[in-house]
């Protein structure tokens, strides 16, 4: 008799315990309902990004699969973060509503760039090499023919020639004040400067600086019209000098002024 009292006692416990689980388990597919139709993600936007798309950073980003729940990803982000993406400062998240997130990206201040090794080491206005990535931007200016006794990442560009330093910053602030096309800037063995900017080769030649070429570079290859030309600029002095030009391509067409 006490056997069964006992057993009994049991299936009502285990009755119990059961109907006590289902009920939580319940509970939390209700709750869980209720998070998802609260925050579910349905908006994202971001402002500041230059050097990716919207989907490209999404890909990015978006790595995990709680991440479609809004304050999910926002607790994530403001905690863990993400992973490092090349040539982003830092990732800012807001939460404007239970559905949107929105993201301001903070880029990484691009100067211009040095090749080593297959790699693209990136410097910033400061000189400082921010980025390394085999990554070619072609909207950065890559610099050529020169010797770097030290490139390390987060450290400062040490140049075989300490004045060149600071005209590599002041030709990569002139041409982005200019808003010129250069791919390349490029330095021969007596330091003389080209420019490879909008299919176009300017010798600008060695000058303490080259505020005043440069401002008038722009209208310069506005009158080539798109041809292909080696520009010689290292004579013009402002509103004095000879600017000559070459054609690079097209046959035909004969020196003369622009």
């Amino acid at each position: 008799m006490r056997v069964t009292e006992q057993q009994e006692d049991g299936k009502k416990k285990t009755r119990i315990l059961f109907f006590g689980i289902i009920a939580l388990c319940l509970v939390l597919a209700i709750a869980a309902v209720v998070v998802v139709r609260t925050y579910e993600l349905k908006n994202v936007t971001f402002t500041g990004n230059t050097r990716y798309t919207e989907e490209e950073l999404k890909e990015r980003i978006f790595t995990e699969a709680t991440d479609q729940i809004s304050f999910l990803f926002y607790l994530r982000m403001k905690t863990k973060g993400t992973e490092e993406i090349p040539f982003i400062e830092k990732l800012e998240t807001h939460m404007p509503d239970s559905h949107s997130i929105e993201i301001v990206v903070h880029e990484k201040l691009i100067t211009g760039c040095v090749e080593q090794m297959g790699s693209y080491l990136y410097f910033d206005r400061e000189g400082i090499v921010v980025e390394s990535t085999r990554e070619r931007l072609e909207d950065v200016p890559l610099v050529t023919g020169l010797r770097f006794s030290q490139i390390v990442l987060e450290e400062k560009l040490v140049v075989q020639k300490e004045s060149l330093f600071q005209t590599i910053l002041n030709l990569a602030r002139l041409i982005e004040k200019q808003e010129l096309e250069v791919t390349e800037i490029h330095f021969n063995s007596d330091y003389e400067v080209t420019l490879y900017v909008s299919g176009c080769e300017v010798f600008l030649g060695y000058r303490e600086n080259y505020d005043v070429v440069l401002a008038t570079l722009k209208s310069v290859l506005s009158s080539a019209e798109g041809r292909k030309l080696l520009i010689d600029m290292s004579n013009y002095e402002e509103g004095n000098g000879r600017i000559t030009s070459t054609p690079l391509v097209t046959e035909g067409d004969e020196a003369g002024d622009l």
